[in-house]
């Protein structure tokens, strides 16, 4: 009976706040009711009792046009969000009573796509047959609202706003270069003897983190020589595997080579460990999928990143392949 009671209020709940965002939306009472198919009276009771219920009057209700009051400019945008809210709860849980199907639009770095993602998706679709995934690879940060894009995996700090971002896997620089250039050129001690080598780098403006080290140029990124510059990562670890210099490249990008041999970290790297996501600084740089709440993709995307969540896995595949291959313990000969 109790509960009977609550799922009434419930109803009535919903019902009055699309009532007020109907009569919001036409500025009208009576077309309002006329799009809600209830009377003009109705209508004007449910709004009666959710002024009430609130203590504040949320309309000015004119002869020929409505209008919000300050107290309805602050209640109209949680009105819409507990309603979008609802919705996507539903959708998620009818989700769960049949086979996931339509098409899932993501987004993905060019380097990350071709060596992770893209098998992360085929691993996807053979879990769910139903689905169909397009996948727009590029460095450009898309618009998701713009290019109605249901998940972006981007690579960097976790997005703010209104974006909501779900960290997959950690993001660290490793300094490597390969045997024969070290064989040839001498294998740098220290952070600060990489000013005496060919570092290959970014064209421009890169990122803060590259040639950066804790305690070195006090916490500020050193200014190597780089006779070899290029605005493509992928295009700078093919030179670095020709011998042309040292790379500051992410984990997930070198481990292929770390693990063949054709490049060697530099310098010791941190064993690799299960992390928590309570512990997660906002700031660090990682591997994130990210969507817009309230989309009608939610459970369908909700279902894609918890698979590249699995896929990845904690710690991620590419990191526990190096330190198996004893990339943490390799030393200057």
């Amino acid at each position: 009976m109790i509960f009977a009671t609550f799922a009434n209020l419930e109803n009535i709940l919903i019902d009055t706040l699309h009532c007020l965002l109907a009569v919001v939306e036409h500025r009208s009472l009576s077309r309002a009711a006329t799009q809600l198919e209830m009377s003009v009276s109705s209508v004007s009771r449910k709004l009666d009792a959710l002024e009430a219920q609130l203590g504040a009057r949320l309309l000015v209700r004119g002869a020929r046009q409505v209008a919000l009051t300050d107290a309805g400019e602050r209640f109209l945008p949680r009105a819409r969000n507990m309603l979008a809210e609802l919705a996507e709860g539903m959708a998620a849980v009818q989700e769960l009573d049949r086979e996931p199907r339509g098409v899932l639009t993501v987004t993905a770095p060019a380097g990350f796509s071709r060596l992770h993602a893209a098998p992360a998706i085929v691993s996807f679709l053979a879990r769910y047959p139903s689905l169909e995934v397009e996948l727009l690879v590029g460095d450009n940060v898309v618009d998701l609202a713009e290019q109605r894009v249901d998940v972006a995996i981007r690579a960097g700090v976790a997005p703010s706003g209104e974006l909501v971002a779900t960290r997959l896997a950690p993001q660290h620089r490793v300094v490597s270069a390969s045997p024969a250039y070290l064989e040839y050129h001498g294998w740098p001690a220290s952070p600060a003897e990489l000013l005496q080598h060919q570092c290959l780098t970014m064209v421009g403006k890169s990122p803060r983190a590259w040639w950066r080290f804790d305690g070195v140029n006090q916490n500020q990124p050193l200014p190597v020589k780089a006779a070899f510059r290029c605005d493509d990562t992928d295009t700078l670890l093919h030179a670095a595997l020709a011998g042309a210099g040292i790379v500051h490249l992410a984990n997930w990008m070198v481990s292929d080579a770390i693990v063949a041999g054709t490049l060697v970290p530099v310098f010791p790297m941190a064993p690799v460990a299960r992390t928590s996501a309570a512990r997660h600084d906002p700031a660090e740089s990682a591997i994130h999928a990210v969507h817009m709440p309230g989309r009608s993709s939610h459970a369908k995307a909700q279902l894609l990143i918890g698979h590249l969540k699995e896929f990845f896995g904690d710690p991620p595949y590419w990191d526990v392949a190096m330190e198996k291959a004893g990339a943490a313990e390799r030393r200057a000969p």
